[in-house]
């Protein structure tokens, strides 16, 4: 599996600051967690058009390395993008494919 990471990642971590009415991850100073090599794939893609506005989303699908920090709440740099981990990691622990993969998605206005 290792010789299939040849994607470029890095993965963003922001923490959880109060303002005034609610809590809020603070991205103005996001923390890198992550750079490395892993496998990106694309899912899925669709757009939605209405009078009011067209959004175009994109999904991809993410192998990290095992030991690659990520969580259900951090962002992805992938290919000059930014892409929101959707959903938790899934951890595959078996055998030598040990692996990490998310979900990530990112919305076009």
């Amino acid at each position: 599996m290792q010789s299939l990471f040849v994607d470029l990642v890095q993965v963003w971590r922001a923490e959880i600051i109060d303002s005034a009415y609610t809590r809020k991850r603070d991205w103005v100073n996001k923390k890198l967690v992550f750079e490395g090599l892993a496998n990106a794939q694309p899912d899925r893609a669709f757009e939605v058009r209405s009078p009011e506005r067209e959004t175009a989303q994109e999904r991809i699908l993410i192998y990290l390395p095992h030991e690659a920090d990520v969580d259900s709440a951090d962002r992805v740099l992938f290919g000059g993008m930014w892409f929101e981990v959707d959903g938790d990691p899934m951890e595959w622990n078996h055998g030598s494919l040990r692996h990490i993969r998310i979900r990530a998605w990112r919305v076009e206005h």
